[in-house]
């Protein structure tokens, strides 16, 4: 589970297995069409989670929240489950 903050401030939600692949991936153009016309990307947030399953509850559950809840999140204000 992660987040990436794109070039133009957004901020991005993805789950993978091979985080700095994956970052890498981003900020080539190749990691998801989102990033790759908003990047460069910088990791902001990242949580291990035992499975894809459980991370995939967890995605949804950020993607559901608005900007400051994600923020909060960031900045550890808030926990993520």
């Amino acid at each position: 589970m992660y987040i990436v903050r794109c070039a133009n401030g957004s901020l991005y939600t993805g789950i993978t297995n091979n985080l700095a692949g994956r970052i890498a991936a981003h900020n080539a153009g190749r990691g998801a069409k989102y990033t790759a016309a908003f990047g460069p990307v910088e990791l902001v947030w990242k949580k291990r989670k035992k499975d894809r399953s459980a991370a995939s509850v967890l995605e949804a559950a950020l993607k559901k929240l608005p900007r400051q809840g994600k923020n909060d999140i960031i900045s550890g204000r808030r926990r993520a489950a």
